[in-house]
C-alpha cells in the first residue's frame, strides 16, 4: 500500500503544472473580412498563446463583425461580449485622446517600426485611458492618403465642399478644417457609401482599398504618406483575472512590443502591395505630389497638433512631453517621417 501511495505522489508531482489548469477558450473578435491579413495575425496570436499555456488557453477568431459592430469593439471587450478585440480608437472621437498622437499627419513612415514605436510609447498611458480593459498591444497600418471618385485632390483647398469618409477622428478634424464634410462609417461600409454618392472619397490604406472593393468606386488616388491609423488589441479584464499566473504569463508574453511588430509588419507589406495593384487597374490615376504641394499639406495640418494637445491636457498628461517622447521612440525604431 505504501508503495502504491508513493507511486501516486510521484506521478502527481511529475505532472506538468498546466495539466491542472482550468481551460479557457478565448472569443477573439474583429470587424474586417476573414481574407484580411488581420485574420491570420489574430490566429497566429491565439496559437502562440495556446502553445505558451500548454494548451490550456484555446481560441476562436470571429471576423467580419460577427459578434458586434466595428465601433463597439472596445466596449465588447470591456463587457465580455468578446474576450479579445481589435479596436480603432479613432472611431470614437475624444474618448482616447492620448493615442490620437499616432493619427497626426506626416509623423510615421513605416508600419513595422511605427507599430513597435507606438506600442512602446503608449504603454505608459494605456492604463490611464483604457483602464476598463487589459491593454495588449498597439500597432498601425502603412501610411496612406485620399482616394476619390470624381474629383482629384492635389492641394488642401481641393477638399473644400467634398464629402469625405475619414479614417479616424484626426482625419475627420482635418477634413472639417479644410472645408469638407465628414461622412462617418466603418471600413466595411465604405464602398457602399461612395457608390451611393453619400461620400465623394475616403482616406484608406492601399491593400484594403482593393480588399474592400473600394477601388471599384474610386478613380483618383493620392500617393503620399499623409496619415496612419492606430489600432489596439484589448482583453476583457475579468477573463484575464480568472487565469492562473502561468496562463497570465502566456498572455503577457504575447502582449508586448515585439508582438506589435509581428502584427504591424505583415499588414504593412499587404497594404504597400496595394499601390501596384491599383496602378495596374484600368481607369485609375495614381499621382504623387510635388515638394511645394506636400509643403502645403504639412502647413495645413499644423493646427491638428494643437487640437490633439488640448484633448490630452484634459487627461492630466503633458502633451509636449508626450509628443517629444513619441518622436524619440519613432526615431529609435527608424519610423519617424523626415
Amino acid at each position: 500500500m505504501r508503495k502504491t501511495i508513493l507511486a501516486l505522489v510521484l506521478a502527481l508531482s511529475a505532472t506538468p503544472a498546466f495539466a491542472q489548469e482550468k481551460t479557457f477558450e478565448l472569443k477573439i473578435s474583429h470587424w474586417v473580412p476573414a481574407s484580411h491579413p488581420l485574420q491570420k495575425a489574430l490566429e497566429d496570436w491565439g496559437a502562440a498563446v495556446e502553445k505558451a499555456s500548454g494548451g490550456t488557453i484555446k481560441y476562436k477568431v470571429y471576423p467580419a463583425q460577427q459578434l458586434g459592430k466595428a465601433f463597439d469593439h472596445y466596449d465588447m471587450a470591456r463587457d465580455g461580449i468578446a474576450d479579445v478585440t481589435y479596436v480603432n480608437p479613432g472611431y470614437q472621437p475624444g474618448r482616447f485622446p492620448i493615442i490620437g498622437a499616432g493619427e497626426l499627419p506626416f509623423l510615421m513612415s513605416d508600419a513595422k517600426g511605427g507599430s513597435e514605436a507606438l506600442d512602446a510609447w503608449y504603454r505608459k498611458y494605456a492604463d490611464k485611458e483604457m483602464k476598463d480593459v487589459k491593454f495588449c498591444l498597439a500597432f498601425i497600418h502603412s501610411p496612406s492618403s485620399f482616394h476619390t471618385r470624381t474629383k482629384k485632390i492635389v492641394v488642401p483647398d481641393d477638399v473644400k465642399g467634398m464629402k469625405i469618409r475619414p479614417a479616424h477622428a484626426t482625419m475627420a478634424n482635418f477634413v472639417t478644417l479644410l472645408g469638407g464634410t465628414n461622412v462617418q462609417s466603418s471600413a466595411p461600409e465604405v464602398r457602399d457609401i461612395i457608390e451611393r454618392g453619400v461620400a465623394d472619397g475616403v482616406t484608406f490604406p492601399w491593400g484594403s482599398l482593393v480588399l474592400f472593393g473600394v477601388d471599384k468606386v474610386t478613380k483618383y488616388h493620392m500617393d503620399a504618406p499623409l496619415y496612419v491609423t492606430t489600432f489596439v488589441f484589448v482583453m476583457n479584464k475579468d477573463k484575464y483575472n480568472q487565469m492562473s499566473d502561468m496562463q497570465k504569463k502566456a498572455i503577457d508574453d504575447n502582449c508586448n512590443t515585439e508582438a506589435a511588430g509581428r502584427v504591424g509588419g505583415p499588414w504593412g507589406r499587404f497594404e504597400d502591395a496595394g499601390v501596384a495593384k491599383v496602378k495596374a487597374e484600368e481607369g485609375h490615376e495614381v499621382y504623387t505630389l510635388t515638394p511645394d504641394q506636400l509643403a502645403l499639406w504639412k502647413k495645413a495640418s499644423e493646427p491638428l497638433v494643437n487640437t490633439w494637445a488640448d484633448g490630452v491636457k484634459k487627461t492630466g498628461v503633458d502633451p509636449d512631453a508626450a509628443m517629444a517622447d513619441l518622436k524619440a521612440t519613432l526615431a529609435k525604431y527608424n519610423a519617424l517621417t523626415q
